[in-house]
């Protein structure tokens, strides 16, 4: 298996401190607003990378942290008149909640900042003794030239920094280069050996990542924005801590963008996971996502999601059944799919062979549906048909009674009601029906064995 690896700008051969086990460590969200299509990108990019390296048999420790102490955080505890805490568990709920819809597994292990205060502290007080940091009225920096492979990340040069680098109003510091490990903060702060303050935003995950997988990890995910400063800062950090290598291998996603733009919320350009899902299903967005490499940019549109839609159509729309005592292994899909995925994870090349497959269930070839499903769900697409729970039940037929001026009770009763019309030839209330079902997102399908409905 072979991955582009951010640091030493090439693709290597992966290979894992421990064999047979992987400690992988993705940066999570500041929880402090909706989850957009560029968190939806990194995290089903490294959901995927999670799933394909289990499908090979490793042993993942999947770790990805959650900030709950930010300066966004607070602004907006400050507007809403609430405590950070208020703001962000309200706004973790509703991350949990889109990553569950958009079908990304759970990390073995999700940190909070809150939580790990005391790993940061002891990692700050260990650069200032070894010479890495140092200390004033209360702020706490970490001497960036003391690191003489800062900017080997993100291929810049301390010279090259050095030019553009400024010291703000408020700052002590030293160098412009250097960085806050520890913020002077009596208002919103935790009491620490430099009085009260709460931690820069690098320290964190170098302080979660040493307790929770190591001092030395496999690899290390994130969105391309990440690479400077934040993950430079944590190579930096980690290593003049820890006095070891830090990562392995540097994973990198790249951007949604919307007519060439980043997509961001300060940008103010950014279409939520919720408001996506309104329209579009999580394999939609999946599929929308996996059809560009996961390094290359992601231009949105609507024609490209109707367009992806269309192909998760062609894939969960294919005719067979599962079996179990069929063995995958042997198939030549198999070893396409596993080739394009261990090169550097080419998903669109994988998505051409579930197409074939598709294509040869459909026609009745031996095991190409049970090789279909088992490879399709290793990227994370599922194939039941979406559901609605007994209270949207109501409120559909609640939607259409108002309507149609009828009172079904089920949608049993709806579908024999509707049926009754089509045989009388009352074209009028069937299609009152049939629109105000489509309205609500349930649409009718008619067979020799009878009519069903299903979610959109």
């Amino acid at each position: 298996m072979k991955l582009f690896n951010t640091y030493s700008d090439k693709v290597e051969e992966f290979k894992p401190i421990e064999e047979g086990k992987v400690k992988m460590y993705v940066c999570g969200p500041t929880v402090y607003d909706y989850a957009h299509l560029g968190h939806a990108r990194c995290y089903i990019t490294w959901d995927v990378l999670y799933r394909y390296l289990k499908f090979k048999g490793y042993d993942v420790t999947y770790c990805r942290n959650v900030t709950d102490v930010d300066d966004k955080i607070l602004k907006k505890a400050e507007n809403e008149g609430k405590t950070p805490q208020e703001i962000s568990q309200y706004w973790y709920k509703q991350f949990a909640n889109s990553m569950k819809n958009l079908n990304t597994l759970k990390p073995d292990i999700e940190p909070f900042a809150t939580k790990t205060l005391g790993e940061m502290i002891a990692m700050v007080k260990e650069l200032i003794a070894k010479g890495y940091a140092y200390e004033v009225n209360g702020d706490v920096y970490f001497r960036v030239k003391k690191f003489p492979r800062y900017g080997m990340l993100s291929k810049q040069p301390i010279d090259k920094l050095e030019s553009g680098a400024r010291i703000e109003i408020g700052e002590q510091k030293e160098d412009p280069l250097d960085f806050a490990l520890w913020k002077h903060d009596e208002k919103f702060g935790y009491n620490s050996p430099w009085g009260v303050g709460r931690p820069g935003w690098h320290i964190e995950c170098s302080a979660m990542i040493r307790k929770h997988l190591g001092k030395t990890i496999d690899i290390h995910a994130g969105g391309a924005d990440l690479i400077f400063p934040h993950h430079e800062n944590e190579i930096a950090q980690s290593e003049c801590a820890n006095g070891c290598k830090f990562v392995n291998y540097w994973l990198h996603n790249g951007f949604v963008t919307i007519n060439k733009e980043k997509m961001s919320k300060s940008l103010g350009n950014f279409l939520t996971i919720d408001d996506l899902m309104k329209n579009y299903d999580s394999n939609t967005i999946r599929f929308f996502i996996l059809t560009n490499h996961y390094r290359m940019p992601v231009e949105f549109s609507d024609e490209a999601l109707q367009s992806a839609q269309a192909g998760v159509k062609r894939l969960t729309n294919a005719k067979g059944k599962v079996d179990e005592n069929f063995d995958i292994t042997k198939t030549d899909e198999y070893k396409a799919f596993v080739d394009a995925m261990d090169d550097d994870l080419n998903t669109s090349r994988a998505l051409a062979v579930l197409f074939d497959l598709a294509t040869k269930a459909n026609k009745g070839v031996e095991g190409a549906y049970t090789t279909l499903y088992k490879l399709a769900t290793t990227l994370g697409f599922t194939f039941e048909k979406a559901t609605l729970s007994e209270d949207e039940i109501k409120s559909v037929l609640d939607g259409v009674n108002s309507k149609v001026g009828k009172s079904y009770a089920s949608m049993e009763d709806l579908i024999a009601d509707r049926n009754k019309a089509r045989a009388e030839k009352n074209w009028d209330l069937a299609d009152k029906i049939r629109v105000a079902l489509d309205e609500a997102g349930v649409i009718l399908k008619d067979s020799k064995e009878g009519t069903t409905w299903e979610v959109k």
